[in-house]
């Protein structure tokens, strides 16, 4: 099988690994310190062009001070770019909990992410991110703006050195200059209020696509980080109640008319689930790299190609009123018909269907339940009048979850199995072509559970992060499927100081991309006590 390969816009690219390499024999327990915390995604594919880097950050985060600074274009590659490739780099030692982290130029989030605990002796890690759909706005000088929120005193060590470094890859004959929207822009007058997240966004004339994306996390701290294990206040459960339960999704508004609808990702940080131990080495999927919901918001540009801003709000169902907890900063991707001046259009259709959330709690025993069966389906419909004809652009998405919560005396144990799928189709017709039809098929599980005998705390957890994606109507017809899973348990005793913990662990992540001819990257990592085990590429 080729393990470099184009799938239509994406390439499959691959890392160097010599296979499960010999290891130093794995101690009995958690020490110290442990190996440096990695994951077995695929690495961002980068031709081999001529490519210059600029860093655009270098600061050691110590509290709630942002660090801001001045990013400029780099002078040694002025585009066209085939590629835009960011990478952080941090390095921390001592004590300290996850901290969630945030880059911003020119106003638009270009990345989000979470930080690893680190251990006393000191980590490093890198992150990767491809950012070439930013390069419109990457062609000026900018400002720069990140935060990684940390508190540093006598208890809680560890300082974050972290760097950002941003490079170029030059487009050649071979390569070509990446296709990119025309516009990038920030929600532009963006506050909070109630929960919700609301500002404006004005767009060209002859705009005739437009994609929004919501960086949407749950809080980094307060019952709302765990926003999936909710239950009704009545229950009695310790943390996270609301009257509906966990059901959660991310809408997006434009004057006050719902335009798209999402599941938003169950994302676990590296303390979570009472037990750092498991994910020391190996983070659950996507804590490094948190990714942006899209919204497909072609439907509604008929209505916003007059030159004045437009009301955008950004909120999370099922969050209780004037409840804080989510973050939810958004940008919107602008493509313009360049053989007309102005795009003009409406809506066809319209559709939210009702919200089914059907929340049930009972007592089997001495164990408490609450089991959730949840769906919402929307579908818009709009036209456009463009230099190439009337467009019609549909866009239809369904969203479920079941989600199985239950807790015994003393919440312990205290588990859950959670399934959400988010399935997006967008199709595009024009005059005297065929429709062209991407659908995007998501599944996120969570299948995991805390147990406290005596005073040795247990968790175990599956990870499941799934994407079928497919594109009809195309020459190439081009395809991929993701299948990102981790699976793992890690002990602890509580109630002592860190070196009488007695802690052990092991885990387990597979990352695995397949598209057309056989286009494969399949990546297994393992650990054991904080000491890598295997390290396999599989195809």
């Amino acid at each position: 099988m080729r393990r470099l390969v184009a799938v239509g816009a994406a390439v499959l690219g691959f890392a160097l690994f010599t296979g499960t390499a010999a290891h130093a024999a794995v101690p009995p327990e958690f020490g110290s310190d442990w190996a440096d915390p990695r994951t077995a995604d695929q690495p961002v594919p980068k031709p081999p062009t001529p490519s210059c880097t600029v860093t655009i950050v270098d600061h050691e985060f110590r509290d709630f001070s942002p660090y801001t600074g001045t990013y400029t274009p780099p002078a040694g590659c002025v585009g066209p770019w085939n590629k835009v490739v960011l990478r952080m780099e941090t390095s921390i030692a001592g004590r300290q909990y996850d901290r969630l982290g945030s880059l911003r130029v020119g106003d638009v989030t270009i990345f989000k992410t979470s930080t690893a605990e680190p251990s006393v002796d000191g980590i490093h890690w890198s992150v990767e991110s491809d950012v070439t759909r930013y390069a419109p706005l990457l062609t000026r000088q900018q400002p720069v703006w990140m935060l990684i929120g940390n508190v540093v005193n006598e208890t809680y060590t560890g300082i974050l050195d972290t760097t950002v470094e941003l490079t170029f890859y030059q487009a050649t004959k071979d390569y070509p200059a990446a296709e990119t929207s025309d516009d990038v822009l920030p929600l532009a007058d963006a506050a909070q209020a109630g929960g919700e997240l609301h500002g404006t966004v004005t767009v060209a004339r002859n705009t005739e696509r437009l994609v929004a994306e919501v960086y949407a996390t749950g809080s980094g701290g307060g019952c709302e980080e765990f926003w999936y294990g909710t239950t009704p206040p009545d229950t009695g459960y310790s943390c996270a109640t609301a009257a509906d339960g966990p059901y959660r999704e991310v809408q997006v508004l434009i004057d006050d008319q719902v335009a798209g609808i999402a599941a938003p990702y169950p994302y676990i940080y590296t303390g979570g689930w009472s037990n750092p131990f498991l994910w020391y080495v190996l983070p659950a999927p996507r804590a490094f790299q948190i990714q942006a919901i899209r919204y497909d918001l072609t439907p509604f540009v008929g209505l916003l190609t007059d030159g004045a801003p437009h009301r955008v709000r950004v909120r999370t169902i099922g969050v209780p009123a004037g409840q804080s907890g989510w973050d939810t900063p958004t940008n919107f991707l602008v493509w313009r018909d360049h053989g007309s001046t102005q795009t003009t259009g409406g809506l066809l259709s319209h559709q939210l269907d009702a919200l089914r959330n059907d929340v049930t709690s009972y007592v089997e025993g001495d164990t408490h339940h609450v089991d959730v069966d949840a769906a919402h389906r929307f579908r818009t419909v709009g036209w456009l009048d463009t230099s190439h004809g009337r467009v019609v652009t549909t866009v239809e998405q369904a969203l479920t979850n079941q989600n199985e919560h239950y807790w015994g005396p003393g919440e312990s144990p205290d588990a859950q199995h959670a399934v959400w799928t988010d399935t997006s189709t967008v199709t595009v017709s024009g005059q005297g072509s065929s429709p062209r039809v991407n659908r995007s098929a998501k599944r996120f599980t969570v299948d995991g559970g805390i147990t406290i005998d005596g005073d040795r705390l247990t968790t175990r957890m599956t990870l499941g992060d799934y994407a079928d994606q497919t594109t009809a109507g195309t020459a190439q017809a081009p395809w991929s499927r993701l299948a990102n899973t981790f699976t793992g348990s890690a002990s602890w005793t509580l109630g002592v100081p860190r070196e009488e913990r007695h802690a052990v662990g092991e885990s387990e992540q597979r990352y695995r991309l397949t598209g057309p001819d056989g286009a494969c990257y399949d990546h297994r990592l393992a650990q054991r006590n904080g000491f890598i085990t295997a390290d396999d590429l599989l195809c």
